[in-house]
């Protein structure tokens, strides 16, 4: 069966749920039950898969929501061009993950975000306050890439006019370097298998794929989270791999001492995703950052 953007619902897992949101038909699983519910939102070119060493884990003591961002994996791709259309800016994703929240009954959650999945994470605890109980940023692209960049104004019309060939040439980028980047997002690529890489660029390229992504880059801006990090409340832990290449692990020494009180953890011979390169040191360190937030709760309690 494909849903209205191509995609193949029957290369879904047995636990896949879809649900109708923010224009988007989002592929989503759910694990555990209770208090917390925490968000995990993974990083460009990366899928739900990207969580799959820590979702059991994560999910003994509290509720996981997982789900395929806007561009990317199982989620459906629709195209704008029409008033009302669905959006793939950053705001829109942001609120997306609010929405979808709400939709399956949670008021409020812990973001955990890695790399563009960190990103969203804090513009989503500045954007929806009430509905961000606690923040775990890994290797969140905070200081450059995502959320520095953007397309200059006077080419926009020009770039997306041209959307049928450069839309072709980004598919043509990406399937010839994709192997070779994302073995970049680990200190050691040994642990990076053959199969799991496959499956990756499998959740990757579905349906159009490629126009998605060129839609998510057009809507691309600074999005100024330095200049307004000291308007978030929510408690906040910062991790980052020892060696991460992507995201440099000076920048996220940075975030911890910039986001107002902060935590910190580095997570030795780790790269860009401690989640696969190191899932028991960072369900570890979720874990103890989720025991300061219920303590803190009981306080004011």
């Amino acid at each position: 069966m494909e849903n209205f953007s191509g995609i193949r619902e029957n290369v879904a897992d047995a636990d896949s749920r879809f649900v109708e949101c923010g224009g988007f038909r989002v592929h989503y699983k759910l694990f555990g039950e209770g208090e917390p519910l925490l968000v995990l939102l993974h990083g460009s070119f990366l899928s739900i898969r990207s969580w799959r060493k820590v979702l059991g884990p994560l999910a003994e003591n509290a509720t996981v929501l997982v789900f395929d961002r806007p561009a990317f994996g199982l989620t459906s791709k629709p195209l704008p061009g029409k008033e009302g259309a669905p959006r793939y800016s950053p705001e829109a994703q942001s609120d997306l993950v609010v929405d979808l929240m709400r939709q399956l009954g949670f008021d409020k959650g812990v973001l955990v975000g890695n790399s563009t999945g960190g990103t969203l994470a804090l513009l989503t605890a500045l954007r929806h306050p009430d509905a961000v109980q606690g923040l775990v940023l890994a290797g969140a692209m905070v200081y450059s890439g995502y959320a520095t960049s953007g397309v200059p104004r006077p080419v926009l019309p020009v770039l997306k006019f041209m959307t049928p060939v450069f839309s072709r040439v980004m598919k043509f980028l990406i399937t010839r370097l994709y192997d070779r980047n994302i073995r970049g997002f680990w200190h050691d690529p040994r642990k990076l298998s053959d199969e799991t890489l496959a499956a990756f660029r499998k959740d990757l390229m579905q349906g159009d794929w490629s126009r998605a992504f060129w839609e998510l880059f057009l809507e691309t801006h600074h999005l100024s989270l330095a200049d307004n990090m000291s308007r978030v409340s929510a408690p906040s832990l910062v991790v980052t791999g020892e060696h991460d290449r992507t995201v440099k692990t000076e920048e996220s020494l940075r975030l911890a001492r910039e986001l107002p009180g902060a935590e910190l953890s580095v997570i030795p011979r780790c790269g860009h995703l401690p989640q696969e390169e190191s899932p028991d040191g960072f369900v570890d360190v979720v874990r103890a950052f989720l025991k300061t937030i219920s303590l803190s709760c009981r306080k004011d309690s």
